[in-house]
């Protein structure tokens, strides 16, 4: 049994808050945001307005999308560093205002890379035939933990979430291969200390443009395709020239490559499956692609899926 992706959702905050908006809170500018991010906007949460909120309304189009019901969902895996709460979970409440009564739950936190680590998570499940249906939301409101003062990490992020629902599917699509890893003597340059998050952005970009195209390179290989054979990238959305290295690598051609870090910033877990969503849904991606998702976070960690697209 294989392991595939039956439907997708995001949400994202009605709230934008331009690079010009940002020159009024820290002394920055669009030009300097955007030359050295790609990021020209991004969207923030109401204060009312929590992770649990945002995972809901990209779960709801991910099961509609999938043709099932909250009552066929047999686990729920929510990736996020920023609960609404440390208990009960994001993951227990969507489980609640989804009707998923006979569903299973837990929050999974590898920050950037998280859905990834979802992912593969239900893919053991679902190839196991122990589950059939299995949600799993990237989501976070990184609003809460983000220091407006601080000019050099408050550009860079913004709060969304994106879903998928993954099943069984036909023995040519879904996973093919994949990547997780963990490098915990990082950890130290991407991190919330007390109340906020910290970066230093030397040590994270040194890693990232080095993991990020060697992971979708293994991937690919792993698969047993070669770098021609990728259809579509969809690279974790956090700075433009990181995403870039990883394309270069794979030699694809800029369309074909997931580009919302202009729209969104960073938007850490709910990064990959938002920028998922919109290409399925703006018809990037087809039936019988193969496609590549790539990420890295904090940890620090990183994950990779290939995948040929369809049911």
């Amino acid at each position: 049994m294989k392991a595939g992706i039956l439907g997708t959702g995001h949400y994202v905050p009605e709230k934008v808050l331009t690079n010009k908006d940002m020159e009024q809170i820290v002394e920055t500018s669009d030009e300097w945001i955007r030359t050295r991010t790609g990021i020209e906007e991004r969207r923030i949460a109401h204060d009312n307005e929590d992770t649990s909120d945002l995972a809901y309304k990209a779960a709801e189009q991910a099961i509609e999308e999938a043709g099932i019901k909250g009552e066929d969902l047999d686990l729920i895996l929510v990736a996020t560093v920023t609960p609404d709460q440390p208990f009960p979970t994001v993951s227990c409440k969507l489980q609640d205002r989804l009707g998923a009564k006979k569903a299973a739950a837990m929050d999974i936190s590898a920050a950037c890379a998280g859905f990834m680590y979802g992912m593969i998570t239900a893919k053991q499940f679902i190839e196991t035939e122990a589950y059939k249906h299995i949600l799993i939301v990237g989501a976070e409101k990184l609003s809460k933990i983000t220091d407006w003062a601080d000019r050099n990490t408050c550009v860079l992020f913004g709060d969304g979430a994106g879903a998928a629902v993954m099943g069984p599917v036909s023995e040519d699509k879904g996973v093919l291969s994949f990547e997780l890893g963990a490098d915990g003597s990082g950890g130290q340059h991407l991190a919330q200390n007390d109340d906020y998050i910290f970066m230093n952005g030397r040590e994270v970009f040194k890693f990232a443009v080095r993991q990020m195209p060697e992971s979708s390179v293994h991937v690919v290989e792993k698969a047993g395709y070669a770098k021609e054979d990728v259809d579509y990238l969809i690279p974790h959305q956090a700075n433009i020239r990181i995403m870039e290295a990883a394309r270069q690598r794979l030699g694809i051609a800029e369309d074909r490559m997931a580009v919302n870090v202009n729209k969104y910033g960073n938007t850490s877990a709910a990064s990959i499956p938002i920028a998922l969503s919109e290409g399925v849904k703006n018809g990037k991606i087809k039936d019988n692609d193969l496609v590549v998702l790539v990420g890295f976070g904090g940890g620090l960690t990183w994950g990779a899926v290939a995948l040929k697209w369809g049911k």
